[in-house]
């Protein structure tokens, strides 16, 4: 059994340095904090990993935070496996891919561990070394997931991600990649830091985001080999990653008009149109920045012409 979980507590079961826990009494542990002030105690579970026993402690209390509201600068953040992710801002993280970084050691450590006599005391070191090798690819990502959703937050007030079920996506022929990017647990790092920081976080519709030209709307088909967006329409260039995640932008926008509209300081108001579908009547952003400049700017002067009907 790698976990235990006790539901409830009569009493507070931490006092000092140590733990009350039933049917095994007081425990000595390493209270990383404070329990703070009207909190109470509601479940602990334990956890066997291989550096160690390790307590997880819930706590709750009647004091109600309010969740953040849509706000200031707006970003739409794409995620995929040749570049980690990608802004509607021009950033792009680059991948990481920390399982096949490491896999090299892990395969040394399973091939000696294989040869082992089973349920010998050699064949359990060896297995606990294995297990902490995973241990460290795991706190290796998580801490980067972390630094990066820290990141991401302090470019931007609100961000809009794409609502893809990524388990679906694991059971691809790419599933061993996408499994290592565990993009999931980012979305779910990300929406952490974002409520402790006041920041907004919120999913939107991911389909047909990258087939989608931000500027004109129209559809563009790409393969997935195809990694720059060129729109016939607009003559719209960028990275195709980039392209989706200023759809997902665009999306978020018209998701939370009214909020963002409201609490917005010195925007403007960006109007176009293409030969065949309305672009988003009304779009409001952040500060001095528009559409037209942050999806142009990296464009040619020859190429921010409107085709010639």
């Amino acid at each position: 059994m790698k976990s235990i979980l006790f539901p409830q507590f009569k009493t507070h079961p931490i006092t000092g340095w140590q733990i009350s826990i039933p049917k095994l009494g007081k425990v000595q542990i390493n209270l990383h904090r404070p329990i703070p002030d009207g909190f109470t105690v509601k479940q602990v579970r334990v956890i066997k990993k291989a550096m160690g026993w390790f307590a997880t402690i819930s706590i709750s209390s009647d004091v109600e935070v309010p969740q953040p509201m849509p706000y200031g600068h707006v970003i739409g953040v794409d995620v995929g496996l040749l570049n980690y992710l990608a802004t509607s801002d021009s950033f792009v993280e680059p991948g990481r891919k920390f399982f096949k970084g490491m896999h090299r050691r892990l395969k040394v450590l399973q091939r000696r561990l294989s040869k082992k006599i089973k349920r010998s005391k050699n064949h359990e070191k060896a297995r606990v070394r294995v297990e902490k090798q995973h241990n460290h690819i795991h706190f290796k990502r998580k801490d980067y997931q972390f630094k990066l959703a820290h990141k991401l937050c302090a470019m931007a007030d609100s961000i809009f991600v794409e609502d893809i079920d990524f388990r679906v996506m694991a059971k691809g022929f790419l599933g061993k990649h996408t499994i290592d990017g565990a993009f999931g647990q980012f979305r779910s790092i990300l929406k952490y830091v974002g409520r402790r920081q006041g920041k907004f976080v919120a999913e939107v519709n991911h389909k047909g985001s990258s087939q989608t030209c931000p500027n004109c709307r129209i559809e563009v088909r790409k393969g997935l080999g195809d990694r720059t967006h060129s729109c016939p329409e607009c003559l719209y260039e960028t990275d195709r990653d980039i392209a989706s995640a200023q759809e997902l932008c665009n999306r978020g926008i018209e998701t939370y008009p009214g909020t963002l509209e409201e609490q917005e300081i010195g925007s403007q108001e960006v109007v176009g149109a293409s030969r065949t579908r309305p672009f988003i009547n009304r779009v409001v952003l952040s500060g001095v920045m528009s559409l037209d400049k942050w999806r142009r700017g990296a464009m040619p002067s020859s190429d921010t012409r409107k085709p010639t009907p």
